[in-house]
């Protein structure tokens, strides 16, 4: 008689190494029983194929009222932060997107080449100063959040310390559990303030336009027009910045593909799709729960279970890519899932794209020696479940 294996604990430990980790699950299977870090019990997925067709599944709602169990990832948000597009169904979630969609256009990503090439330009000098920076640091993250601050309209005085709000929220530790709710309870409190001024005096910007959004009569509420600037800011800051490191560390430690690269034989748009694949910037899809029973694969999800879709898994699935683990920019095939798929893929994909294109390419061509200090292997990764971001990349310019 076969035994049932025990749940895989999803906890700091497994996610310090999460490539190695999952690439042990897939060659078990493709669905695996597993615990959060907070105890609650889920179904993780981690072929490529599964997680495609499971992200497209109606049966699979991202509304928490259909959970069976508790726990901190089904409910980790007050009620002010949780009437965002990645917590909504259906004909909700249509609803929110027409109005975001309305504001969140390709045109007003173009506009913002030349404030992101002006903001991009101003770090590289400040860099310049000194002989060694950190790319993570100086370029990545600060660019990233000048930007989605400028497109959400906040104002230069009035910006709080995003990155230890992001950081305390991503933690993978229950135990820090109070921290999340101080850092919520800052950024809700802020973001309330922010939306009133816009209110009373709407500007040129994104909040403003998410303020006055209007399709036959509706309009984003209260608590919707403050998920939705959380939820913009989040993940235009972090899985931005993220993006632009994790590229610029591929090409330190790919001196071929650097030279392609920077000879122009390499196109940045091969270079950015491949950074998605090989190190996705959000490793997890927004936790989802069964409607009704169902399989995926071989798996019976029962209804109410807790279901994790797992990005940086798939991305790596050497079911669907060749050499998954290799870096290859060249790869003529890159159907990655790094910004989501199906109806809740990334509204901001186009600017983060935009974002890396710009620093990495004005990295190169302003400190054309850059080099990494010391070797890849003693680079340092931020430990959490969602997020795939270095620590620091120490440079020398």
């Amino acid at each position: 008689m076969s035994s049932v294996p025990d749940p895989v604990l999803l906890d700091a430990c497994f996610f310090s190494d999460p490539h190695a980790s999952y690439a042990g699950l897939r060659r078990a299977g493709t669905v695996h029983r597993a615990v959060a870090a907070d105890g609650a019990p889920l179904h993780l997925v981690t072929g490529y194929q599964q997680v495609r067709d499971a992200a497209m599944d109606p049966a699979l709602s991202l509304n928490k009222r259909h959970a069976r169990t508790g726990g901190r990832d089904g409910a980790s948000l007050p009620p002010e932060l949780d009437s965002h597009l990645l917590n909504r169904d259906a004909a909700d979630h249509a609803r929110l997107r027409r109005l975001v969609n309305g504001t969140f256009t390709a045109r007003r990503t173009q506009l913002l080449r030349d404030d992101v090439q002006a903001i991009t330009d101003q770090l590289l000098h400040r860099m310049a100063s000194r002989p060694r920076a950190d790319v993570v640091a100086d370029l990545a993250m600060p660019l990233s959040m000048e930007v989605i601050c400028r497109v959400l309209g906040i104002p230069p005085g009035s910006r709080p310390d995003f990155r230890e709000w992001t950081n305390t929220l991503l933690s993978p530790d229950p135990r820090a559990a109070q921290q999340s709710r101080d850092a919520m309870r800052h950024m809700h409190r802020f973001l309330v303030a922010l939306i009133d001024r816009k209110r009373e005096h709407p500007a040129d910007d994104l909040l403003s336009e998410l303020v006055l959004a209007q399709e036959n009569d509706d309009r984003l509420s209260a608590d919707e027009l403050v998920a939705m600037a959380f939820l913009l800011l989040f993940g235009g800051y972090h899985n931005t910045g993220s993006l632009i490191s994790t590229t610029v560390m591929a090409l330190l430690t790919h001196p071929a593909h650097r030279a392609a690269f920077s000879s122009g034989e390499l196109p940045m748009h091969n270079l950015t799709e491949e950074a998605l694949r090989w190190n996705s910037p959000t490793m997890l899809a927004v936790r989802r729960f069964a409607t009704h029973d169902l399989r995926i694969g071989d798996t019976d999800v029962v209804t109410g279970d807790r279901v994790w879709l797992s990005w940086a898994s798939a991305n790596r699935d050497p079911e669907r890519f060749e050499d998954p683990s290799v870096f290859d920019p060249c790869r003529k095939d890159n159907p990655h899932l790094a910004f989501g798929h199906g109806p809740h893929y990334c509204p901001g994909a186009a600017l983060a794209r935009l974002e890396n294109s710009i620093a990495v390419t004005s990295l190169l061509r302003r400190f054309p020696d850059l080099s990494l200090i010391g070797s890849p292997d003693e680079l340092r990764w931020f430990v959490s479940p969602r997020s795939r971001c270095l620590s620091a990349l120490p440079v020398s310019l």
